[in-house]
């Protein structure tokens, strides 16, 4: 009725004089609660002295009450007067809002509860250092996962320390235990670590490695995977801390091509190359990782350390075509001279399409005719020889090869290029190409250059063929060089000739010789008059008188036997004493004679 009269301070004074006078309702619980609840509305001065007065209320109601009106200090002093020393310590956490009061009052109180409280009040205020202490004070390692990371982050190792011991004590979490261990790493506290992971404990220490190898903790990483043996992990760590030895053992522990590379590699950029050459060693002999290998070294100017690599590498069982391919490239690059050498030795385990490639760019021409050779390319090989002929020529080499070549042209051509540049051989060439080429078109290219003579040897050689134009080109050579013994021979032997076009060349001729060749052509042809006119013209009665004979004919005969006759009668009455010709060579006896055998 008071309140719903409006009447609370009647109703307060009335209370008071039930409740704190002595009364038979003095511990009324009832009474003291509306009390108190309406002292909190209307009066809330006086609320703290019924606090401290009155001990018959209902604490966690009026707390409550208390706390949902913003009288925080008198929740708290009714929690703390019923020792209710948790709740009294959320309301100065939560409602209060002051760390400090938590933990002045924790230390009064010294419960684990109150103190795992203000611990967990001072971890979100960030205030790391004092939350540590506050849960090592309570032995609540309950919160880790949140007192790892904050304390991480914040850089709090040395406290970290602590709380993770203590919560090992507990706890057998992988969580706690890698904290502990990454702690003592980053706190270079190599000793301590040794002898946590030599002890049993639950640690992720792979993880662990691999964190502080990437945070640059490499002593502590080279501790974590030694531990766990990661010979790929820990030669990579080796590198890092410049002990390119010990990588190299761990490399070859690990036996893993990624940690040959990249241990290969710092001893490389360290110019360590006897630890790097055991590493490419191992590299080499993987084909796929051979390119990158060689473009390393490259890259850093090391062509002799690539080229003794690669040689030592020839000797190992599992050398392939690649390794002995580089090194030819190698050298084709760097040391020109040797390649003739390598290919010598290796041609047949050398990918030669690619080394004709690196020769071609290397302008080593006798190298790059080697090549051709050895891969059946001779038609390559021969136009190699003739382009580049100031390096790669050799006469020998050149007929070995030309007789091989698949195409026709390249014979032809092999003949201008020795025409232009070795004409002293070209009989020597021909004679290897005999059977291989067109005598005409032979014939043809060295008429037009008017170089017939150089060939004589091979015209004489396959005259035997008896073909026209090598018979043409051997008798034109032949009057050229008024060889008429040769040139009868030539005739007489071989007929396939235009020969009433060289008869009337050789009848022209200025020595008797040729045209008495001339006139054994036309009875060859069975031009009987005009061989008889030729002899009787160089008076060579002799001759006439066996193309008269061989003719058969015998009005050929009688006009030869008029004509004798009639010189015999000359001579006989003299009317030729003064011609010195008949006198010298005309005599009747012999005329006797010519005309019995016409007879």
């Amino acid at each position: 009725a008071f309140l719903d009269g409006d009447l609370p301070g009647e109703l307060i004074e009335l209370l008071e004089k039930i409740i704190l006078e002595p009364s038979p309702f003095s511990d009324n619980s009832s009474l003291q609660n509306l009390l108190m609840l309406t002292a909190a509305k209307a009066d809330k001065g006086r609320l703290m002295d019924y606090i401290h007065q009155l001990s018959e209320f209902n604490p966690d109601e009026i707390a409550e009450m208390c706390i949902s009106v913003g009288l925080y200090e008198e929740a708290f002093e009714v929690y703390k007067k019923v020792n209710n020393n948790i709740a009294a310590v959320n309301v100065l956490v939560d409602n209060v809002v002051s760390i400090d009061r938590a933990q002045e009052f924790a230390e009064r109180v010294e419960i684990p509860e109150v103190w795992s409280k203000v611990a967990k009040a001072q971890l979100d205020g960030l205030r790391v250092s004092d939350s540590i202490e506050s849960y090592i004070r309570a032995g609540d390692p309950s919160n880790y996962n949140e007192v790892i990371d904050t304390a991480t982050h914040a850089g709090k190792d040395e406290d970290l320390v602590k709380y993770l011991k203590m919560a090992r004590k507990t706890q057998r979490e992988p969580a706690i235990d890698t904290a502990l261990a990454f702690c003592y790493a980053r706190l270079d506290q190599l000793a301590e670590l040794e002898d946590f992971l030599r002890a049993t404990n639950v640690a992720d220490v792979e993880a662990s490695g691999d964190k502080a190898y990437e945070e640059g903790y490499h002593q502590a990483a080279k501790i974590f995977y030694t531990s766990v043996s990661n010979w790929a992990k820990l030669a990579t760590t080796h590198v890092h801390l410049e002990d390119y030895q010990a990588a190299v053992e761990c490399a070859r522990k690990a036996n893993s091509v990624q940690v040959w590379k990249e241990v290969n590699e710092a001893c490389v950029n360290k110019k360590e190359f006897r630890l790097a050459q055991i590493c490419g060693l191992n590299l080499i002999v993987h084909a796929e990782e051979l390119q990158a290998f060689v473009r390393l070294y490259e890259r850093n100017g090391y062509f002799d350390e690539l080229i003794g690599v690669l040689e030592a590498g020839l000797g190992l069982e599992r050398a392939h075509m690649g390794m002995f391919t580089e090194l030819g490239i190698a050298l084709s690059k760097y040391h020109p001279d040797r390649v003739m050498e390598h290919l010598k030795l290796f041609w047949s385990r050398i990918n030669i399409p690619k080394m004709i490639r690196a020769c071609e760019e290397a302008n080593l021409w006798p190298e790059l005719v080697f090549l051709y050779c050895h891969y059946d390319e001779w038609d390559n090989a021969a136009l190699a020889m003739m382009e580049r002929a100031a390096d790669a020529w050799e006469h020998h080499s050149f007929k070995d090869i030309i007789v091989k070549v698949a195409n026709l042209e390249i014979y032809y051509r092999a003949l201008n290029f020795y025409l232009q540049e070795q004409p002293l051989l070209l009989t020597d060439l021909l004679q290897v190409l005999t059977s291989r080429i067109d005598v005409n078109r032979v014939v043809r290219i060295f008429q037009s250059s008017d170089n017939i003579p150089l060939i004589k040897p091979f015209l004489l050689n396959v005259q035997s063929q008896n073909k026209r134009a090598v018979n043409d080109a051997i008798n034109d050579l032949l009057i050229e060089e008024e060889d008429y013994k040769t040139l009868r021979d030539s005739v007489d032997n071989y007929n396939n000739f235009d020969a009433v076009d060289l008869a009337q060349r050789l009848e022209r001729h200025d020595l008797i010789f040729f045209r008495q060749i001339a006139a054994n052509i036309y009875r060859n042809t069975k031009r009987w008059e005009k061989s008889i006119a030729l002899s009787k013209q160089d008076k060579l009665y002799k001759d006439a008188i066996e193309t008269a004979a061989i003719s058969g004919k015998a009005d050929v005969v009688e006009e030869l036997l008029r004509y004798v006759s009639f010189l015999f009668l000359l001579a006989s009455f003299g009317q030729l004493a003064d011609n010195n010709t008949v006198r010298g060579h005309w005599q009747p006896r012999v005329l006797r004679g010519h005309v019995v055998c016409l007879l």
